[in-house]
This record gives C-alpha cells, structure tokens and sequence, in this order.
C-alpha cells in the first residue's frame, strides 16, 4: 500500500510530471491539458491535430493513419479484404447492386444485379427517406462476419444472411490481345499480389500468340516496391539494377535482377500520364534507363519517396518517408515541394494551366539529364518523362461534361439501361459484338440529357467531340456491366488516343 501510494504521488500532477526526462514536450502539453483544462476536451483529437501538424512540415507523404483506417490501408497492401463481394450505386435513395463478385459471399446465398438492399441486421436502414447517412461500405465492415440483409426484388422482400470471406483485391483491370500479336495489360496497383497476378495474365497471353507488350500504368498511384521491381526482372538480365534507395538513416539499399527474366528481348511500351507514381515510376524509369521499353503518354507524377509504416501502442500507425528511390541511371524523379506540401492538387491543376497535357512537355524538361546505353536522353527530378508525348485533349471534356462523371449520373443512368435491357445484353458474348451491337441513338442520348439534369448537369449545347467521348464511354460502362472491367477497357480503348499512338508506335519499324 505504501508503495501504492508512493507511486501514484510521483505519478501525478504536472510538476511531477515535467520532472520526468522521457516524456516529450508535446505529451506533456497534452496531458496538462488533459487534468487541467477549463472545459472537456477530446485529447486523442487534440493530438491527431498535433502529430498531423508535425508530419505536415517534412514532405508530402508522411502520414498519421488512425486506428479505423489501418486496416483498410493494409488490406489494399495485401491485396485482400474482408467482405460480401458487391458493387453498388445509391439511386434515389436506394442501394442497387450493380455488381456480384463471382463465388463471393453474397453470390452464394443468390444475390443479384439490380437487387436493392434495404436494411442490415434489422435495425440499420439502408435504403429509402429513412435510411442512415453513415456510408454503406462502413457500415459493413464495422458489422460481424455474418450479416442479415433485406433484399427487395421484383416487387418482393425476403432476407437473406450473408457470412463475410477475404476476398481478392485484383491488381490487373485487363489482358488481352489487341490484335494478333499484340498485347495489353493494365496495372491499376502494385500490391502483394500484384507479380503473381502479372505473370499468370502473361502465362495466357503468351499462349494466345503475344511477340509484343504494351503496359498501362496510367492512374496507377503505386504500392509496394518489391511487385514492381519483380515485374521489371522479367524483362531484364541477370543482376541489372532495377532501382535503389538511399536515406540518411537506413543508408543504400539496391533492387538488382535476380536472375534473367523471362522476356528480356519482348518488345515492350508502358503507357504514362500525370497519376502515374510512385512504385510505377520505378517500373517506367527502370525500363526507360536501359532502353527496354518506350515510354508513352505524359509526364507521371513525381514521387520519389519511400514509406515505412511503424505501428503504434494504440493501434494507430505511422507512414513515415525513410529514403528516396533512384532509378539505375541515378535519377530521383520526386517533384519539388514547397511550404504547402500537402496539396498536390493545385500544383497537378497548375499543369494543366500551363499547358504540359495539350502541348509537349518534353520541351522543358525537369531536373538533371542523363544518358541511357543506347544515347538517349532522359531526365530526372519531376517525374518520368515519356519518349513519346501524347497530348491531353481538353476539347471532349467542358465542365458539364466533367460534372457527369464527377457526380456518377452517368455510371447511374448506365446501369438503370442495363436493368431494362438485361435480357439482350446478356445473350451478347464478348464486348466486340457488344460494341457492334450497341450504338447509342439520338433517343438514348435525350434520355441521358433530361437524367443528367436531375444532378443539375446541363449537357445541351455540348460540342459534338464531347458529345460523342460521352456516348463512347457510355458504350464501355454498358460493357463493364455485362462483362466486368476487361470488358470496359476493351470497349474504351478502342477510342484511347494514346493506345492508338502505341500501336503506331509498335508497328514503326527499328532504327
């Protein structure tokens, strides 16, 4: 009991507090704060708002993650999460499933597209003028691992229990032959799955007569490192350098390939753009430094940073930068930042004012140059840039065409015309007799116009280019419904600008 009570007298009040040597500064503020202030406070709060305060003066990727968000973020790294397997759109009110992941929970217990959820586990309203505000894909995974859902269909209720599985989180959108010989594949992330996922999408490729790639890589924001340095031994030799990292902390550390790849002589191109970063920059850059791929497209983002998370004792964690990575010929391609690094917005938007996605950017190059072993130039400090620019064409998409997107009226008008035209849709068996089958007449695009203005998006007056990039993507989401999002690339691309300058690209014979 003495002990006790000696223990507690050294352990509280705030000069006895201040005395002790181990405790920061900022800990201690909080903790003053905390027995003394006037009124109640949230202290956790107080201290997100001090680490999130601290972390904004280094550089733009050093992050606090809370607790509610950890899992979320390592299930993206994985890839793999915990769920039901659906897609779904609020419409009027109403949760409409627009997808059912194959042999995934909800497509078990019979589940199907155009169903509408209405509650979960009884109490929690879902649907209708009374349902809850919180988000459904929160609500869902705050729940159990098995889940009563009310399903309205066909003018009938009934309910079914859905019990949660991990799922897999695919890192490939599409594979496909373009034509005879060539393929393509898009990346939309690097995570634990990714180089798996890769090869075995090559595996089938290569049977179906591949002699040359082209890789997408635009929109993809990165993930894990080591996916992509794997990906980039395949087209490689046996202990080229991939890339390196080096921080004052953790020193140099280097990415060689383990072996020869499997394709060091494919003909290769990887398709770029300006959300291009990270981890897919490390793929580019590897690629273009030792004159295996032409690069393509736009400028990429510029980030050349590397993230460790460490946990933390309350279940939060933090990301914080340790290094900055190096392509083989010693470029680090991390864009400057400023005293406002957080928001990389304006500066993305800033090109776009400038100019750099309508005219070529390769005419101001960023950062320091360097020579590839076959003479080329390329530059470092600002992103990767491509050997081949394609430019952005702003014509096909003023703002109302933006604002349709942007609010999702057109991904909801898509999948109500899916609804009502489901049977004849779904006798269509791949997306090429899709696109023949389906051409958007004067009758479907006034029908988009009268739903469109429902969000107060006004498309009359709209240029025929943009009318016609709306009545093109409406064909590729109609495609994504009926046969997933291979099927809405393999639609999309057949109007992508930069695709079309790839094959032309391919088909150039070599200097």
């Amino acid at each position: 009991m003495v002990l006790g009570y000696k223990l507690r007298q050294d352990t509280t009040g705030a000069a006895s507090f201040l005395k002790n040597s181990t405790n920061a500064a900022a800990t201690q503020v909080l903790s003053i704060i905390g027995k003394n202030y006037v009124d109640n406070v949230n202290t956790d709060s107080l201290q997100n708002i001090a680490i999130n305060n601290i972390l904004s003066q280094l550089d733009p990727y050093s992050v606090y993650i809370p607790a509610s968000q950890v899992k979320l973020l390592n299930d993206e790294t994985k890839g793999n999460f915990t769920g039901i397997g659906i897609g779904f759109e609020l419409i009027n009110d109403s949760v409409y499933i627009t997808d059912v992941t194959q042999n995934a929970p909800a497509y078990k217990v019979g589940v199907q597209i155009g169903d509408v959820f209405l509650s979960l586990n009884d109490s929690l309203i879902i649907s209708g003028n009374n349902r809850l505000k919180s988000g459904v894909v929160n609500l869902l995974r705050e729940l159990g691992s098995t889940v009563k859902v009310k399903v309205y269909r066909a003018g009938k209720t009934f309910s079914v229990n859905i019990t949660k599985a991990l799922l897999p989180i695919s890192s490939v959108d599409a594979a496909y032959m373009m034509n005879s010989k060539t393929a393509y594949i898009r990346l939309n992330k690097f995570s634990e799955t990714t180089y798996r996922e890769f090869m075995l999408a090559l595996e089938k490729l290569k049977a179906q007569g591949m002699q040359q790639l082209i890789i997408d890589l635009r929109g993809n924001t990165g993930g894990v490192l080591t996916s992509a340095t794997q990906i980039a031994n395949e087209f490689l030799h046996a202990n080229e350098l991939i890339v390196y990292t080096n921080g004052e902390k953790i020193g140099k550390k280097e990415y060689r390939c383990v072996r020869d790849g499997f394709y060091p002589e494919l003909k290769l191109e990887v398709l770029i753009d300006e959300t291009t970063a990270s981890a897919s920059e490390v793929l580019a850059g590897a690629l273009q430094d030792w004159d295996r791929a032409v690069i393509i497209g736009r400028r990429s983002f510029g980030k050349g940073l590397v993230e460790e998370q460490f946990k933390l004792s309350n279940g939060a964690a933090l990301r914080l930068t340790v290094a900055k990575y190096f392509t083989p010929l010693g470029r680090n391609i991390q864009k400057p930042y400023g005293k406002n690094i957080r928001n990389d917005s304006p500066k993305l938007a800033k090109r776009f004012f400038k100019g750099e996605m309508v005219y070529a950017d390769t005419s101001t190059p960023q950062g320091k140059h360097y020579k590839t072993p076959q003479g080329n130039i390329v530059y470092g400090g600002g992103g990767i840039t491509p050997d081949v620019y394609v430019p952005y064409d702003t014509t096909i998409l003023p703002k109302p065409a933006v604002d349709l997107f942007l609010k999702g009226s057109l991904t909801k008008f898509v999948f109500l015309y899916y609804l009502r035209h489901i049977s004849d849709l779904q006798m269509i068996k791949t997306p090429a007799e899709l696109t023949d089958y389906l051409k958007p007449n004067d009758a479907v695009w006034q029908s988009l116009v009268l739903f469109a203005a429902k969000d107060s998006v006004q498309l009359n007056g709209l240029n025929e280019k943009a009318k016609t990039n709306i009545l093109e993507k409406f064909v590729a989401l109609v495609a994504k419904e009926r046969f997933g999002t291979q099927g809405y690339f393999e639609v999309n691309n057949q109007n992508d600008a930069m695709l079309k300058q790839a094959l032309e690209t391919m088909n150039e014979p070599k200097q």
